[in-house]
C-alpha cells in the first residue's frame, strides 16, 4: 500500500504552506521549480545544485519533489527496489519484538489536528485497517534493511525515521533509501554499543562554547550534559516535532549535508534559547527540563541557516583539533561521507552508480570567506546576521564539508 503523502503532491514546507499568495511569491517559488528541475534533467544530475535547493529557504517545497530529489541526494537507483526476502523474518528476527511494540506507538505522534500537513492528518485520522497496513509496512521495511546489513544493530528511535521516509516516498522507494541513509548517515547510531553515538552528542558542548562561552560555562556549571538531545539526534527530530511539515524540512536539510549536520541544528536551538537557559536555576533537573521540551514553533529557516554558518565557521574537524582527538576518523560515519558524495556526484539521469567512484583524482576547492581562523574565543559569529537564504555558508557547505571529516577518537569530550 503507497503512503497518503506518496499518492498525491502534498506540500509540507512551514515557509511554502502558510497561504502566501503574492505574485512575487508564486514566482520566487516556481524559479525554484524551475532550477530543481533543470538539475535533476541535467546530463550527469547537477546532485550539488540539488544539494543547494535543499538546503536553502523553504527546502524541496512538496513531497512530490522529494520523491525525486532525495534518491538522488543518496545515490539510490528507483530503479532498482531491494529484492524482498524470502525468509520469514518476523520470526526470525531477534529485533521483532521490539520493532513491534515501537511501530505500535509511532502512530500517536502524529495526532490530527489543525496544524499539521495533508498528509498527517489523513495519516492519524484513516480507518483502523489502513493505519494497520501502515504500520504493517513500516515493520517490514525495518526487519529487511536490519536482514540486509547484520553490521546493523536496531535501536529504539529508528522507527521514527523510517516512517518519515514511508509517508513521503512509500513502501518500495522509502526501503531503499532507509537502507542507504541507516548504512551512512546513521550508521553510528546502528553500532552495537552507544559509543559513537556519545561521541556525536559530545560536540555539542564545544559547539555551543565556540558561539557563546557564557551560555556553555552556565551549562557546564549546571552539570546538564547533553542526554537531553538524544532523541533529537538519534531520529533527526522526528520524534520531538509534532508539525510533519517541519521533519520533512530538517531531512530535506540533513539528507543534503555532512552526516553530523543535526548536531549542528541540536546546538543552534540551543543557543536561540540562550534567555531562557540564563534565566533557569543552574541546576541539572532545571536545565535539563526546559532543554528537554523542545518549543514547537521554532525559526526552521532561520535557524537552519545557522547551522549551514556553524558548520563552516566551525567544521568538524577543527572541533575535534581543538578539544585533542583521540579516535581514529575510519570508526564513524562522518569519515566515510566523502566518498559517499563522490560516488553521487557521478549521477545520470537514467541510472545511478551501484558503486563507489574509485580514482578520482583530488581537487583543490577554493576555500570561503567564512572559514577565516577565529581569533578571538568572545567573539560571536556573524552568522547571527547572515540571511536565511544561507548564500555563500550554503555553497560551502555543500562544497567544502567533506574536507573537514574529523580526525577524533571516541573519548573525545570525557
Amino acid at each position: 500500500m503507497a503512503s497518503p503523502s506518496a499518492q498525491g503532491d502534498v506540500p509540507t514546507s512551514s515557509h511554502w504552506d502558510d497561504g502566501a499568495e503574492t505574485a512575487g511569491f508564486n514566482a520566487k517559488r516556481k524559479k525554484k521549480v524551475a532550477k530543481i528541475y533543470q538539475a535533476l534533467n541535467s546530463d550527469p544530475t547537477d546532485v550539488a545544485a540539488l544539494r543547494r535547493m535543499a538546503i536553502s529557504e523553504g527546502g524541496l517545497l512538496t513531497d512530490e519533489m522529494r520523491r525525486k530529489v532525495w534518491p538522488k541526494l543518496l545515490n539510490v537507483n528507483i530503479n532498482d527496489p531491494p529484492p524482498i526476502s524470502g525468509k520469514n523474518l518476523r520470526q526470525m528476527s531477534k529485533d521483532y519484538q521490539q520493532v513491534l511494540l515501537d511501530v505500535r506507538r509511532s502512530l500517536r505522534r502524529f495526532p490530527p489536528g489543525e496544524k499539521l500537513s495533508p498528509s498527517v492528518l489523513l495519516y492519524g485520522g484513516m480507518p483502523k485497517e489502513q493505519r494497520e497496513g501502515l504500520q504493517e509496512e513500516l515493520i517490514d521495511i525495518i526487519l529487511l534493511v536490519l536482514e540486509r546489513n547484520p553490521q546493523l544493530h536496531y535501536y529504539q528511535g529508528y522507527h521514527d525515521i523510517v516512517v518519515t521516509f514511508l509517508l513521503v516516498v512509500g513502501e518500495s522507494l522509502a526501503t531503499s533509501l532507509v537502507e542507504k541513509v541507516s548504512t551512512h548517515h546513521l550508521r553510528d547510531f546502528m553500532d552495537p554499543t552507544m559509543d559513537n553515538t556519545k561521541h556525536i552528542l559530545n560536540y555539542l558542548m564545544p559547539i555551543i562554547d565556540q558561539v557563546n562561552p557564557e551560555l556553555h560555562d552556565f551549562m557546564q556549571s549546571a552539570e546538564v550534559g547533553t542526554i537531553f538531545a538524544l532523541s533529537w539526534l538519534i531520529t533527526w527530530f522526528g520524534h520531538v516535532l509534532s508539525d510533519f511539515r517541519h521533519v520533512v524540512r530538517l531531512y530535506d536539510f540533513f539528507l543534503a549535508c555532512h552526516p553530523l549536520m543535526p548536531i549542528y541544528f541540536a546546538a543552534v536551538i540551543v543557543l536561540y534559547r540562550e534567555e531562557e537557559v540564563l534565566d533557569c536555576d543552574c541546576d541539572m533537573a532545571s536545565v535539563h527540563h526546559l532543554l528537554s521540551q523542545i518549543p514547537q514553533d521554532l525559526p526552521y529557516e532561520m535557524l537552519i541557516s545557522r547551522a549551514g554558518d556553524l558548520f563552516v565557521q566551525f567544521p568538524p574537524s577543527r572541533l575535534a583539533w581543538e578539544a585533542a582527538a583521540q579516535q581514529e576518523a575510519n570508526k564513524t560515519a562522518a569519515s566515510t561521507f566523502k566518498d559517499f558524495e563522490l560516488a553521487s556526484t557521478q549521477q545520470r539521469p537514467d541510472m545511478v552508480l551501484r558503486q563507489r567512484f574509485r580514482g578520482l583524482r583530488t581537487e583543490n576547492r577554493t576555500k570561503d570567506v567564512l572559514t577565516k581562523p577565529r581569533t578571538n574565543r568572545l567573539v560571536k559569529l556573524a552568522v547571527m546576521g547572515l540571511t536565511v537564504a544561507l548564500g555563500a555558508a550554503a555553497l560551502a557547505v555543500v562544497k567544502s564539508a567533506l574536507e573537514w571529516a574529523p580526525k577524533f577518537q571516541l573519548q573525545l569530550f570525557p
